[in-house]
């Protein structure tokens, strides 16, 4: 059985936060967890250019097979939502060119599959990731935007993950046969 690896992002046009996880079995675990630093750039399109080539690195040294990613949330500053859409778009886009598929969860959506809680704060999901995860304290690193892009993956994980497998019958001979204690005999 071949290992499933997720790429998690968190969008940003100051910092993104990348998260990887690899599933062995049931079991997922850390690959990698960082930050991509933008504020250096003071050229917006240099910075959505950065993201690109970064997630295309992360995508071409890690291959995942599948992109997590946090959806914009609304917010009041337009601008703002605008430059963040255009980050998720880069980091989108990268993925699309190394043919991954795709899937957007809402920050609350997130935070409530790593904490149970939608309004958790970066420091619980940062805290509850570390605990699952059993990440030492020594690999986590000060910025949230990089915990935040690895929630997203497990976030994924954990809505894709189906532990139980169904018992599958060609037929309800077959059925009877797997369930003998299921089926009355008449007469």
């Amino acid at each position: 059985m071949n290992d499933r690896i997720i790429l998690g992002i968190d969008p940003g046009t100051i910092v993104m936060g990348y998260g990887i996880i690899r599933i062995t079995g049931n079991k997922p675990a850390v690959e990698a967890l960082g930050v991509l630093q933008l504020d250096k750039y003071e050229d917006h399109y240099l910075r959505l250019h950065k993201i690109f080539k970064r997630v295309t690195g992360l995508i071409d040294e890690y291959h995942p097979g599948e992109l997590a990613i946090e959806a914009p949330f609304f917010g009041k500053n337009v601008q703002s939502m605008l430059k963040l859409g255009r980050a998720q778009g880069a980091a989108i886009s990268a993925a699309l060119n190394r043919s991954l598929p795709i899937f957007e969860y809402a920050p609350l959506k997130i935070k409530m599959s790593i904490t149970g809680n939608g309004n958790a704060s970066k420091e619980q999901v940062a805290g509850m990731l570390q605990r699952f995860l059993r990440i030492p304290d020594e690999n986590m690193l000060p910025q949230m935007d990089a915990t935040d892009g690895l929630a997203a993956a497990v976030c994924h994980f954990f809505q894709t993950n189906n532990p139980v497998t169904e018992k599958k019958y060609s037929s309800w001979k077959d059925y009877i046969n797997k369930n003998p204690n299921k089926a009355k005999k008449n007469g």
